[in-house]
């Protein structure tokens, strides 16, 4: 059995421009969680946090830019001060990927 169904290019670029918004707003919100365990001294590694987004692949990317922004987050032997972690990006992705997912989700659902 097939089944074929016809979507009009109007109606994909919808879904398209939905699908970007949901996953910029996203990366946004995750950025923002994960600055609040970000290690901090000065607060120039969290200042350097930001959200890069491909809206044709629909890709996102947050990156902090310091020459020791990668040490920092993956030497899980430094200090820090309370609150505050190596791996924080990494974590703080993974404690929030249902409620990035749920986001996504209700963002898309509204939007069609």
């Amino acid at each position: 059995m097939t089944i074929q169904a016809r979507i009009d290019r109007a109606t994909l670029g919808k879904v398209h421009a939905a699908a970007a918004s949901a996953l910029l707003n996203a990366a946004e919100f995750a950025l923002e969680d994960a600055n609040r365990t970000v290690p901090i001294e000065e607060g120039t590694l969290a200042r350097s946090g930001q959200v890069t987004i491909d809206t044709a692949d629909l890709r996102a990317s947050i990156s902090y830019d310091t020459p020791y922004a990668a040490r920092q987050h993956e030497d899980t032997r430094l200090r820090h001060n309370d609150g505050r972690r190596a791996k924080w990006l990494e974590r703080t992705l993974a404690e929030d990927r249902q409620t990035i997912g749920d986001y996504i989700a209700r963002h898309m659902r509204d939007a069609t």
